[in-house]
C-alpha cells in the first residue's frame, strides 16, 4: 500500500468530506473542531507539510482561505476573527503528515483571554505585554 492510500487527508480518502475545492487544493471540516466551522485546507497531492507544498498549491490555498472566510462571515455574523495555522513536524504537534492549513473562526468571548493568539501553543508564552512606541510624526 502506498502512503497516499493510507493517508486520511489524501484526495481519494477525504473527498467525501469535502466542502469546497479550488484548483490544486480542497477544504474539509475538521474532525475535531476547535470552534464551529473549523476547516482544513489541503493540497490534493500528498505532500508532508506546508514547506513541501508548491508555490501553486500555496497560492490556491490562500485563495480558498479567502473564499471560505468570506462565506463563513457572511453565514455567521457571530464570527469576529480567525486563526490560521499549520503544524509542521512532530515537535510542532503535527499528527497527520499530509500538509494542511487550519482555518479557525473565532467569536468574541469564545475564550476568556485570547490575547497572544497562536502563541498559546506554548501556554506560558501566550501572555505578554506590548510596549507602545510614541507615534512618529511625518
Amino acid at each position: 500500500m502506498s502512503e497516499s492510500t493510507l493517508c486520511p487527508f489524501c484526495w481519494g480518502n477525504a473527498k467525501s468530506r469535502m466542502v469546497e475545492v479550488y484548483n490544486s487544493v480542497f477544504a474539509i471540516k475538521d474532525k475535531y473542531p476547535v470552534t464551529e466551522s473549523h476547516l482544513l485546507i489541503l493540497p490534493k497531492r500528498h505532500t508532508r507539510d506546508y514547506f513541501s507544498m508548491t508555490a501553486k498549491e500555496r497560492m490556491d490555498a490562500d485563495k480558498l482561505i479567502r473564499v471560505l472566510r468570506n462565506r463563513i462571515t457572511r453565514d455567521d455574523p457571530t464570527v469576529t476573527g480567525f486563526n490560521i495555522g499549520m503544524n509542521a513536524g512532530v515537535s510542532a504537534g503535527q499528527t497527520i503528515f499530509h500538509a494542511h492549513i487550519h482555518l479557525i473562526p473565532r467569536r468574541d468571548k469564545d475564550t476568556p483571554n485570547p490575547h497572544g493568539g497562536v502563541r498559546g501553543v506554548i501556554p506560558e508564552k501566550m501572555a505578554y505585554t506590548v510596549s507602545t512606541a510614541p507615534e512618529q510624526k511625518p
